[in-house]
């Protein structure tokens, strides 16, 4: 937490009335089926406009970067459509601090053991960085989130806690590899 943050950002988000949440549980169960359709609808329009721009992508590399980053926008756009979606766990456990805990606590520790694992040949490295969003720690706030995290070994990022925390693998930053010459 930055000392220029309201320390009142970090806490539990407040209980939601249960009459909201069961009036956002069924338009989630109704808007879900409609927002894949549009969202598997863009990326097909999308793939469908880059097979037929291919040529000019094969001479300009700055429209194929451009071709990609409003692709990513607007699919982006679509995901963030269902951010008010409430799901089943959560209409059952909102304001259940113990709940929260114990998913936090889990979501943390899979990310450890994650991070901590060796290298593997002929695979990806191991993730040094993470985000966690809202509705992990939502009842709990990020504040305990940070204590769990800074406990098993993690550093906090610049985060907007409103939405996600950001953490970054501490012993990623020592260098372990031996020093090859030559």
């Amino acid at each position: 937490m930055l000392a220029y943050e309201d320390p009142a950002t970090w806490g539990p988000k407040p209980v939601r009335p249960r009459w909201q949440l069961v009036l956002r549980f069924i338009a989630t169960v109704v808007c879900f089926p409609v927002l894949c359709v549009v969202g598997l609808a863009t990326f097909v329009l999308f793939i469908a406009l880059a097979f037929l721009t291919e040529l000019i992508a094969m001479f300009s590399s700055r429209y194929e970067r451009g071709f990609g980053e409003v692709m990513e926008s607007a699919l982006d756009r679509v995901v963030g459509l269902g951010s008010w979606f409430v799901t089943w766990p959560q209409l059952r456990h909102e304001g259940d601090t113990e709940y929260y805990r114990a998913k936090v606590d889990k979501v943390v520790a899979d990310w450890t053991a994650r991070a901590s694992a060796p290298p593997e040949p002929d695979k990806a490295e191991p993730p040094v960085e993470c985000e966690i969003a809202l509705s992990v720690y939502r009842g709990v706030g990020g504040r305990y989130l940070t204590e769990v995290a800074l406990a098993q070994g993690w550093e906090l990022r610049p985060s907007d806690v409103r939405k996600e925390v950001r953490l970054r693998w501490s012993a990623a930053t020592r260098v372990d590899r031996p020093v090859v010459e030559g």
